[in-house]
């Protein structure tokens, strides 16, 4: 853990040092790009050599428009705009703070990962016997430790962690956060996109733990706030690291989305209430697991694929294998994301409580639906941390027409939706 940290520290000064090198080698030149972004020819280049080139250009003139300053919309601006109009959101400022601060620095491991030498494998296995990257555990550090100091936040609980972690600065604290810290880390090694899955739930119970009482004890009962179904969040987003880094929120009030502006370095409100549409063109599954997939779901896809479904035109097929990134283009465009049940993985493969329940929640708000193809994600009670479930979320008709077809064809793998109960253990 001290070579992590130390790995850390080092990647932290690094990276902050290639910013300070990207900012130096992207100054404007005195015959580049003027100081409000239009490109100008050079003051010492003769008329005629100017002449000439906006003769080779056809005369294009481009303009790098910057929005008043005054009127950006960025993240935290957002929250404080909220807090006047719910006062309860008070208590999330410092905890999207947080959030957001750990995005900011997860995006740039990721983007100069090639660079650090942070790709690859970090040589353990997870809770579910994944192999781990480097970057899985940076990210899980980088997030425990910014929501360590909020004061806000008591459990957490994440992929890389095989039990919730109790954070003892903030006992007195109102919510448990749950996290994906990097999902679709394998794709890191490509540049492909990845990100960071949250959902946020309040506790169920105050957490003190009194001297005289049994602290152990008292422990188990703050640890057990986290097993909460998905109807129980009151905020939930993600952070996707690809060519923009995007952070799409909700806190039960519709979806908002911000992009990174990297000159300003704060997260800017650019896709204001994010709303699916009733059907899509697009689905995204892995079908090299087709041949194991339940009858009903094969059917569904062979019809769509030939324009027989209900929408009645022909869908086509988009799959990066990172569900950030395949859950945000469904959000843009709409259609279906799916990771269903199958004969080898008969309770799915994707985790219930800081997957599918915060990516439902986000969908819902957006207007679409969230199913395991036979019943609603979000009514999911979860009996341990990283229960499984199969999953499929998108727009609402298209969500529904899956459901449809499972139904008529009911079959040997029916998924068993939660594993079977045990108690929540203490984090050592």
């Amino acid at each position: 853990m001290m070579v992590m940290r130390s790995v850390l520290c080092d990647v932290l000064l690094l990276a902050a040092a290639l910013a300070c090198c990207c900012c130096l080698a992207f100054q404007p030149p005195s015959t580049g790009v003027h100081k409000h972004g239009l490109l100008r020819p050079s003051s010492s280049a003769s008329s005629s050599a100017a002449g000439s080139r906006r003769r080779q250009t056809g005369g294009l003139r481009m303009a790098i428009s910057r929005p008043d300053p005054g009127k950006i919309m960025t993240l935290t601006r957002y929250m404080l705009e909220q807090t006047r109009l719910y006062p309860e959101y008070q208590d999330f400022e410092s905890l999207m703070g947080s959030i957001q601060l750990a995005c900011k620095s997860i995006a740039m491991l990721v983007g100069s990962a090639g660079i650090t030498g942070l790709v690859g494998a970090a040589g353990a296995v997870n809770v579910q016997g994944e192999d781990q990257k480097k970057l899985d555990v940076l990210s899980n550090d980088i997030l425990k430790g910014a929501l360590q100091y909020t004061g806000r936040c008591g459990v957490v609980a994440s992929e890389e962690e095989p039990h919730p972690v109790l954070v003892e600065e903030a006992y007195m604290s109102k919510f448990v956060t749950v996290f994906d810290p990097l999902d679709g880390s394998s794709n890191v090694d490509a540049g492909i996109a990845t990100g960071t899955i949250f959902g946020v739930f309040k506790e169920q119970e105050e957490c003190m733990l009194p001297e005289q009482l049994d602290g152990d004890l008292m422990a188990n009962q703050c640890l057990g706030n986290t097993l909460q179904p998905g109807d129980n969040l009151v905020a939930a987003g993600y952070c996707m690291y690809s060519s923009s880094v995007h952070m799409v929120i909700t806190f039960g009030h519709g979806v908002q989305g911000f992009t990174l502006d990297p000159e300003i370095g704060e997260f800017v409100l650019t896709h204001p209430n994010m709303t699916l549409p009733r059907r899509g063109k697009i689905y995204s599954m892995n079908e090299g697991n087709s041949p194991d997939w339940p009858e009903g779901l094969r059917q569904y896809v062979d019809d769509v694929k030939q324009g027989k479904g209900a929408a009645g035109h022909k869908y086509s097929a988009r799959y990066i294998g990172s569900m950030v990134g395949d859950v945000h283009r469904t959000l843009m465009y709409g259609g279906v994301f799916g990771y269903p049940a199958d004969k080898k993985n008969k309770n799915g493969k994707l985790r219930l409580l800081y997957e599918a329940a915060p990516m439902s929640f986000i969908v819902e708000q957006a207007g679409g639906k969230a199913s395991t193809g036979y019943e609603r994600i979000m009514d999911l009670h979860p009996k341990s941390v990283h229960d499984r479930t199969p999953i499929f979320l998108g727009s609402y008709d298209d969500v529904e027409e899956i459901e449809q077809y499972m139904a008529k064809h009911k079959e040997e793998i029916a998924p068993h939706l939660v594993a079977k109960e045990e108690q929540v253990p203490v984090a050592k």
